[in-house]
């Protein structure tokens, strides 16, 4: 199982002990990311899932059934509408991403989504960036496969990601810089993802990246032996209190950061756990969020514009 394989299997795997999917729903997705039976099993106690008893019998799990509608309110100003755009990406491909361009651009930045794929909410936060004077492009990483739109569900797509080396992430996301770049001619380019986009803005920032200024992951798990001395980009690290698997990393990434010489500074929600910034989720936290979302402004207008 490779590393990117595993943080996403260790996520179904909290979304069952944190009471979001049931017991079968859970097996069902670490069986599309690889694990049979006896090692999913073994993921879902060692994460602290409750032993099931070999006679229980689970509810059946829809594996197309869409979450519940909520009705929290979203961090930041009404987003602007994005379009959907396509661009040239390595090798003769071609990538698919929502735009939404600023009215007084202050500076642009790439959105990565979560391990989802390009939801509505990734498109609502490109809009909301592009209403605080942040053009905006989010990417689907899932472009060559169709689009995240393509899977029946979003255990699939989160399958699918699992699938892709880091090789293509990278690959895919320089190209939406240029893209980004080409768009907001003259604009100083930042980045900023969730969860996933987390961790994969913390790869892009570890793959002699030069061209960002600035850029925001959300408690995203650090590669492994991490090196950042390719970037000038000022980071700021956006983490959760109650996100003890991705602060585990966090150690790793300041020093990381401080090896490269980079402006940055890490700083850790209080009450809150992973995902608090998504308002579609069961984990949103609206204050944090509205707070974080500040902080990521003050930071991208210190660096961006």
């Amino acid at each position: 199982m490779t590393p990117i394989q595993r943080y996403l299997a260790e996520e179904v795997a909290h979304d069952h002990v944190d009471g979001l999917i049931p017991r079968r729903e859970a097996l069902r997705r670490l069986a599309l990311l690889g694990l049979g039976l006896p090692a999913a099993t073994a993921l879902l106690a060692a994460c602290g899932a409750p032993t099931e008893s070999p006679t229980a019998t689970a509810p059946p799990a829809s594996p197309t059934t869409a979450p519940p509608a909520t009705t929290n309110s979203p961090a930041g100003p009404t987003p602007l509408p994005t379009e959907a755009i396509t661009f040239d990406g390595p090798e003769g491909t071609t990538l698919q991403a929502a735009w939404a361009a600023a009215a007084e651009q202050r500076g642009a930045v790439l959105v990565i989504h979560e391990n989802r794929g390009l939801t509505d909410h990734i498109r609502s936060v490109a809009g909301r960036l592009a209403a605080s004077g942040y053009s905006a492009l989010a990417l689907d990483l899932l472009s060559r496969e169709g689009g995240t739109a393509t899977f029946a569900d979003t255990a699939q797509a989160t399958a699918k990601l699992g699938e892709i080396t880091d090789e293509r992430f990278v690959a895919d996301m320089k190209a939406a810089v240029g893209e980004l770049g080409r768009r907001a001619e003259g604009a100083k380019l930042g980045m900023m993802g969730f969860c996933f986009g987390g961790g994969m803005t913390w790869l892009l920032l570890s793959s002699s990246e030069p061209r960002l200024s600035a850029a925001a992951p959300f408690y995203g798990p650090l590669p492994d032996n991490a090196d950042m001395t390719g970037t000038k980009a000022a980071v700021l690290g956006v983490y959760a209190e109650q996100d003890d698997r991705v602060n585990a990393g966090r150690d790793a990434a300041e020093a990381a950061l401080t090896k490269a010489g980079l402006t940055h500074e890490l700083v850790t929600f209080p009450g809150v756990g992973h995902a608090f910034f998504n308002d579609t989720g069961q984990r949103y936290n609206a204050e944090a969020a509205a707070q974080a979302y500040e902080r990521v402004l003050d930071w991208f207008g210190r660096h961006l514009a």
